[in-house]
């Protein structure tokens, strides 16, 4: 790094030593998927927010920071190597790029301020029962009715809809011609009237996700993002937030670090330490490697204006990656992977575990880890837009 670099580290790192306080730290490290406790997430998402560092990505002028490349990747490495919470990344990852590309200036002055605050939590509506991987056979339908949409059907795996006031979702308002050509983009209060949600307990056992369903939901026409009809467009560009938009390589130092951890007081058959079993260091400096060689590609996704099909490398690996390196952690940890331990990553609890204290979150990880390579594009969509784009294969 640069000697300003370096001043820029030992800023955010100060930052931390002031503002992340014990019970914040902890919800960081026992975070088992990319959300943290809910309360700790929006405390600390109002803390960054008073420094001026809740949108770091974000053009200045709508409240981002103006730092370098280099500097981001500083400040999001800092942050998760250090314990802090993530916050509810939605809002500021997703759909804020979006209302600043697509969003007329009303939309622009309304949403963005709240968004940057903490004062509204989004949740993402793509997903139906029916629709998932193959998104454009949507059938959630939006009917014009005046000055507002009524809107019938229902949306699935959606993150942390419970705790959201506010959704952005796709619908369909026309059936003419390819089903991609009459989707749009648009904007809801979950507590509009005809909207209603169930929860869906993980195998974590934790709720994550939800089912929301819209029965003659009124939306005013006021909350359309974008033309209608023309709402693929808006959400392709947003997937390319949802899959090249995420610190993969940050992740993985961090998972690295809590395997190298368990497998440094964990002993093989053999009676030797993890660390220094043949096969298993192998096994974790092959994945180091792998990690190495994304973090590069990450780099150049942020470095360019259209990343394009380099987002869907970036997450085919990114995902894959962690899952195999949540697979070799739960293999150091043997049999205290069993115990269920939900009361222990709450962020008051003071009790016992059972097992090492920095595995109390390796099982849990695992399981969600599981979904990686489904939400956001599912690994074999990946690979499709790889050997089109990329390999040019038909």
């Amino acid at each position: 790094m640069t000697e300003e670099e370096i001043t820029f580290q030992t800023e955010v790192r100060q930052f931390l030593v002031e503002y992340l306080s014990a019970d914040l730290k902890r919800s960081g490290r026992n975070m088992t998927s990319v959300f943290a406790d809910y309360d700790c997430a929006l405390r600390w998402h109002k803390i960054l927010h008073k420094q001026g560092w809740a949108a770091p990505e974000w053009p200045e002028e709508h409240g981002g920071t103006n730092w370098t490349q280099n500097q981001r990747q500083i400040f999001q490495r800092e942050l998760k190597l250090g314990g802090a919470p993530a916050i509810m990344a939605l809002g500021i990852q997703m759909l804020g790029p979006i209302i600043i590309k697509y969003g007329t200036e009303e939309q622009k002055h309304h949403y963005l301020p709240r968004m940057l605050a903490g004062d509204d939590i989004w949740c993402q509506g793509y997903s139906e029962p029916g629709a998932g991987s193959d998104l454009a056979s949507l059938a959630t339908r939006a009917e014009r009715d005046g000055d507002h949409y009524v809107v019938n059907g229902s949306k699935i795996w959606t993150s942390f809809a419970h705790r959201a006031n506010k959704i952005f979702c796709l619908v369909r308002t026309s059936t003419e011609g390819r089903p991609q050509a009459g989707i749009s983009f648009l904007l809801a209060d979950m507590d509009t009237q005809g909207i209603s949600l169930s929860e869906i307990i993980g195998l974590d056992g934790t709720v994550e996700q939800c089912q929301v369903f819209f029965s003659d939901a009124r939306i005013p026409v006021t909350n359309l993002i974008g033309e209608e009809n023309q709402g693929w467009n808006v959400a392709k560009y947003l997937l390319e937030f949802e899959r090249g938009g995420h610190n993969y390589s940050i992740d993985h130092q961090k998972l690295f670090a809590k395997v190298r951890a368990i497998a440094g007081q964990q002993y093989a058959h053999n009676g030797i330490c993890y660390l220094e079993e043949p096969a298993f260091s192998a096994d974790l400096a092959e994945l180091e490697i792998d990690a190495l060689a994304l973090e590069y590609t990450e780099q150049r996704i942020k470095a360019s204006d259209a990343p394009g099909s380099l987002t869907s490398v970036a997450k085919l690996a990114g995902t894959e990656l962690s899952q195999k390196i949540s697979a070799l952690s739960s293999d150091a940890l043997g049999a205290h992977n069993a115990p269920l331990q939900h009361a222990a990553l709450e962020v008051d609890y003071s009790g016992k575990v059972v097992g090492p204290e920095n595995a109390i979150t390796t099982f849990a990880e695992y399981v969600n880890m599981r979904a990686a390579t489904i939400y956001g594009g599912s690994a074999e969509i990946q690979r499709n837009i790889i050997s089109r784009a990329v390999l040019g294969l038909r």
